[in-house]
């Protein structure tokens, strides 16, 4: 099975760990043996600091997203080093970049593409050309809820939605100045025309990312 893994930069270079990095890779070692599989990694808080730092100087918002995306392959390189040789030496710049790569049996591991993309996104786009199964988002928080669980003790969590549903929730709290959406509204679209099977689950600990493959998790399972 093709399988598509968006690993948040809040998530896996919270505090910039290399255990944290190996946990990740020991695990989805295990399921590289029977899955080829594409992980896209997010920048996180350092992207956040470069880009604040670069707006202060005047950069321009493409710019800005350069900066992250920069930050974004850097993280993909400490996970490809932590892969050691079961991984593509280096990540992949562009989509069809990363579909050769797979050909060789590698893991491929890859950051940002372009400017106004987040790496949920392009992992949305990644599993499109890909033709992957299975889309998995491992992120700070273990679903998708109707507003944002941080800042509504009431929010209901969905065990499972449709794409359209999704699509109605991120357009919701993308209009909270301040919130945060478990996926963009660009992947959720994506997701929606594509009708990718996709679970948003909680990645601080990878085995949840394995659990999810074998059908057991506690996450939000999307698909029509």
């Amino acid at each position: 099975m093709k399988i598509v893994i968006s690993v948040g930069g809040s998530v896996l270079a919270r505090e910039l760990l290399p255990e944290k990095f190996k946990s990740y890779a020991s695990a989805l070692k295990e399921l590289s043996e029977k899955n080829t599989l594409f992980i896209v990694t997010g920048g996180g808080q350092a992207a956040r600091n470069y880009i604040s730092v670069a707006r202060k100087l005047g950069a321009d918002e493409a710019t800005c997203d350069l900066i992250g995306i920069e930050l974004t392959r850097l993280n993909a390189r400490l996970l490809i080093a932590a892969f050691g040789e079961l991984a593509y030496h280096e990540p992949p710049l562009e989509y069809k970049q990363a579909k050769r790569a797979s050909l060789g049996g590698k893991i491929v591991v890859m950051g940002g593409v372009s400017p106004g993309h987040t790496t949920d996104a392009v992992a949305a786009i990644l599993a499109e050309y890909v033709g992957a199964e299975l889309l998995i988002n491992a992120t700070s928080i273990d679903g998708v809820y109707t507003s944002d669980p941080r800042k509504n003790k009431g929010a209901k969590k969905f065990e499972t939605m449709t794409p359209k549903q999704l699509i109605e929730v991120v357009m919701k709290t993308e209009m909270v100045a301040g919130a945060n959406s478990p996926i963009d509204l660009l992947a959720a679209k994506v997701i929606e025309r594509s009708n990718i099977k996709t679970i948003v689950l909680n990645g601080e600990n990878p085995r949840n990312i394995m659990d999810a493959v074998g059908g057991k998790h506690k996450g939000t399972v999307i698909e029509k």
